[in-house]
């Protein structure tokens, strides 16, 4: 089954069980695969369905951090129901562990020596980890292990 299917069968089932919240969060991302499909003129595949849901998480993150600095903890919390609703359907993520020795595979697949390799290295990694490891926190190990 499709991620795209299974995000589907959910809705039905949210539906069914009344869970208006849950619902609310799955017909979001239902919404947002169709615009992208519609901007695309594609059907969406399973890793573009996750990067749907990673940009949808990222913006529920910032809006996290805004309500809570604004004190409307109400709207924030609203989020955060979302965002556990989205994060059901991200892949597994990978152990720091797992990360280090993919980061050190692709230095040596690239023979990267600098930082000047680090775009290189990048991309090779991105469609490794797509939706699996936080590509921020992956960028500074990239750099503290060309520099290092």
């Amino acid at each position: 089954m499709t991620l795209k299917t299974r995000i589907q069968e959910d809705m039905k089932t949210a539906m069914k069980a009344r869970e208006t919240d849950r619902l609310a969060a799955i017909r979001l991302l239902i919404a947002a695969i169709k615009q992208k499909e519609v901007d695309e003129q594609t059907e969406l595949d399973d890793g573009a369905v996750v990067a749907v849901i990673e940009k949808m998480l990222k913006q529920r993150r910032d809006s996290v951090s805004q309500y809570e600095a604004a004190g409307r903890q109400d709207l924030a919390d609203r989020e955060k129901s979302e965002m556990a609703v989205l994060s059901a359907y991200m892949p597994q993520p990978l152990s720091e562990v797992e990360v280090d020795t993919l980061i050190a595979e692709a230095v040596g697949a690239t023979g990267a020596a600098s930082m000047q390799d680090m775009g290189k290295v990048m991309a090779w990694l991105k469609p490794r980890l797509a939706g699996r490891a936080d590509m921020g926190q992956v960028s500074g190990r990239i750099k503290a292990k060309l520099a290092g």
